[in-house]
């Protein structure tokens, strides 16, 4: 059937595509199991993920949100995918069914956007995050890009935060990625019981997204907390004469 402007069927942005303007998806490798990350790379990646589930930031800033790691965003047919080592979305949600090759990976025609920030981490000096991963994150519309280098090997800064302005990045501002609510910052701390400086999510005053071990942690020192105030308080009622266990007092 030929389409022409006459005949074409009116686009809702919030839809996915008519299947007859699709691309057949089985072209496209969404995967091929190649070990391409060593350790730190791989702990830092579920630190930039995991954080905004645990802490159920989709709520906190009201919007639907993903978080991925090591997930390749496809942008046209025939192109390869480019593989963030994290990346932020808002207003977006997975399929039910992550299995069928459509919903595997980010197309972004699909998803109706870029996504709104990516990470790459630097490992070495050849994976152009500051030369040609960075023209084309920029040419794909994705508004924010954050480089975390920890070993400095492209310079002397471990943190650059970069905003869309135009067709070309410019600084972040303190690092605030202000359009999604969240900023980054270096944490020098143990993560999975490895002591290092990692790249971190945070609120605008610089508070750190927790992770769910935090939370979990937090809580119990919250518990713990609250038990030896009771204690305490029993123990100047039993001093007064009163039996804190004998019922209402």
């Amino acid at each position: 059937m030929t389409i022409t402007a006459a005949t074409a069927p009116e686009v809702d942005p919030t839809k996915p595509p008519p299947a007859e303007y699709l691309p057949d998806y089985e072209q496209f490798v969404t995967e091929d199991d190649a070990p391409v990350d060593n350790f730190f790379s791989e702990k830092q990646q579920r630190l930039l993920t995991e954080p905004l589930y645990s802490a159920r930031m989709a709520e906190r800033l009201g919007r639907p949100l993903l978080a991925a790691a090591n997930v390749g965003v496809f942008y046209g047919e025939g192109q390869p995918a480019i593989v963030p080592d994290a990346l932020v979305s808002l207003d977006v949600e997975l399929a039910a069914d992550l299995w069928p090759k459509a919903n595997r990976s980010y197309f972004i025609w699909r998803f109706g956007k870029p996504p709104d920030a990516v990470v790459e981490i630097v490992s070495n000096r050849e994976g152009g995050e500051l030369g040609s991963k960075r023209e084309r994150y920029a040419q794909l519309g994705v508004a924010y890009y954050v480089v975390f280098d920890p070993q400095r090997l492209l310079g002397e800064e471990a943190l650059r935060c970069y905003e869309l302005r135009g067709r070309t990045y410019a600084p972040c501002a303190e690092n605030w990625l202000g359009d999604i609510g969240l900023g980054v910052r270096l944490w020098d701390g143990e993560y999975e019981g490895v002591k290092a400086v990692w790249l971190r999510w945070c609120d605008r005053e610089g508070n750190v997204i927790p992770t769910g071990a935090e939370l979990a942690e937090a809580e119990r020192q919250r518990a713990e907390a609250e038990r030896a105030r009771a204690e305490r308080l029993a123990a100047r009622l039993r001093a007064l004469g009163i039996d804190p266990d004998a019922g209402e007092i």
